[in-house]
């Protein structure tokens, strides 16, 4: 039997706990600085929304599973660009529903947030939110400011200069596949002068643009 989640919406059209994804998300998509998060069980999501948002949703990450010090705010590593933005993606099964964003790893404000989108893979999601990024910063002119992605795989893509997915062509996965194919034509014609970092997972927690579904 599927176990039933509980989204808390904290800033979105209209804040709440929702027992679905679809009325989640229809709180939160193009919602500027939209937060929310999913729960297990009713109660911690009560909790939850009754509480502090910036420590649900992870502006103070835990170092590790194993540290001795259980929370940690992001500008307590020099290392880290404050300034950048972070790209993460999430799918719910492989291949299914994908859907990537972009947010300030500075305030956690959500830049763009595209899906879901139909048959998809993680890997794809990955890849998509870092040509969108990029794509988005050269439009601005902003060729300085480092991109933060936690994927291995979509960054070699981008090393590559286009995907290398695997994913069988189906009517559902259409459109899907149509702005694969108009990112790796825009990878082809544009170099990407922004860094493109790795986000330590295991020392910082995890990334910013995190959809918080693990």
């Amino acid at each position: 039997m599927k176990k039933n989640k509980y989204y808390v919406v904290w800033e979105g059209r209209a804040p709440g706990i929702y027992d679905s994804w679809e009325e989640c998300q229809d709180q939160i998509d193009g919602f500027p600085g939209a937060k929310f998060k999913s729960y297990n069980d009713l109660e911690s999501a009560t909790v939850a929304f009754r509480g502090n948002p910036a420590e649900q949703l992870g502006l103070f990450r835990a170092m590790s599973k194993r540290a001795s010090h259980p929370v940690i705010n992001y500008s307590a590593f020099p290392e880290i660009r404050l300034d950048a933005i972070a790209v993460d993606a999430a799918c719910s099964r492989n291949p299914g529903p994908v859907e990537y964003r972009g947010v300030l790893v500075d305030d956690g404000t959500q830049l763009f947030h595209v899906g879901p989108l139909e048959g998809g893979t993680n890997n794809i999601g990955e890849y998509l939110a870092i040509i969108h990024c990029a794509a988005l910063l050269a439009r601005s002119g902003d060729n300085s400011r480092p991109i933060y992605s936690d994927s291995k795989t979509a960054r070699s893509w981008i090393k590559r200069g286009h995907s290398n997915t695997k994913l069988t062509p189906t009517t559902e996965n259409v459109r899907l596949r149509e702005i694969l194919d108009r990112a790796d034509a825009w990878l082809a014609t544009h170099s990407i002068p922004n860094p493109i970092l790795k986000w330590d997972t295991d020392r910082w927690g995890e990334i910013p643009a995190d959809f918080g579904r693990k």
